[in-house]
């Protein structure tokens, strides 16, 4: 019996095949971020009840899957602190109130994994680690992390903002020492402006962050609509639930406020409470 022989393709065709795959992936890619731009999915009106029910589930989902959980999101506390850490020092001291609010921003992408462990335990099935780690392998991966691309340049253009603020007040020059910072902040006509000015623009931030998120990475992690209608559905949610999704945005805020006190420690569990929640939020918000 003569034995098949082997031949190595040569380095040409072998890179042709890389490219070729490189090519399927990324129209793969392409794909789920443009999505389906005929998809319409239909939002609910939703209550203040809504929402209580949906912590609920959100702390329920927290209590069935603490371990699992706490070890996914602790980065999120310490990576927290260390960005604190790091504007204590003298010259970046004006942006550490900017840097701990805005830090906030990047919350729906880092709740990524919660999603999905929310939606296997729904559906029965294994919710741990595995399955947070999982939705990297999803189709939907790349509609989501194009939204959180979005997210980081909404939190750097925050900062950026929050610096010139600080620069057309108190600044340019650094402070001398914090003592001498936070005495001025209080106490004088610019230290006044800055905070009044600082944090309507930082509302402004944070209004146009939580329209544009309220649903759309559940949505796009879901039902692979694609960025711009998950987006699109956010905000015809906010418009068409203005009260509801602004006394969300205020839960949202107060638990990460309290969250940070005991030096971001209670963000291990404030972080996953609410991005379970938001899950069960999204469950309630948009037609299944």
């Amino acid at each position: 019996m003569v034995k098949p022989i082997k031949t190595i393709g040569n380095p040409l065709s072998w890179v042709l095949h890389v490219l070729g795959d490189a090519s399927h992936y990324t129209q793969d890619a392409a794909h789920e971020i443009g999505g389906d731009p005929q998809a319409h999915p239909t939002v609910n009106q939703i209550s203040i009840e809504d929402l209580r029910i949906a912590l609920r589930k959100g702390a329920e989902d927290f209590g069935a899957l603490r371990t699992d959980v706490l070890f996914i999101v602790i980065l999120y506390p310490i990576v927290g602190l260390c960005l604190a850490a790091f504007a204590f020092q003298r010259e970046l001291l004006p942006l550490l109130f900017p840097l701990m609010s805005g830090f906030a921003l990047l919350g729906p992408i880092a709740a990524v994994g919660l999603y999905e462990m929310s939606r296997c335990r729904e559906k029965g099935e294994p919710a741990g680690f595995r399955a947070a780690l999982g939705v990297m392998g999803s189709p939907a991966i790349a509609a989501v992390l194009t939204i959180g691309l979005g997210l980081v340049l909404m939190f750097i253009a925050w900062m950026l903002t929050a610096y010139l603020i600080f620069t057309l007040t108190l600044g340019p020059e650094a402070p001398a020492s914090a003592r001498t910072f936070f005495v001025d902040v209080f106490t004088t006509g610019p230290g006044w402006t800055m905070l009044i000015v600082g944090c309507a623009v930082g509302f402004v931030f944070a209004a146009a962050t939580l329209a544009m998120t309220v649903v759309s990475i559940p949505l796009a992690l879901h039902r692979h609509v694609g960025v711009p209608v998950a987006i699109a559905t956010s905000l015809e949610l906010t418009r068409k639930n203005p009260v509801t999704v602004a006394v969300w945005g205020l839960i949202v805020a107060t638990f990460l406020a309290i969250g940070t006190i005991p030096l971001f420690l209670g963000l291990i569990f404030a972080f996953p409470i609410l991005g379970h929640a938001t899950w069960h939020l999204y469950r309630r918000a948009v037609a299944q």
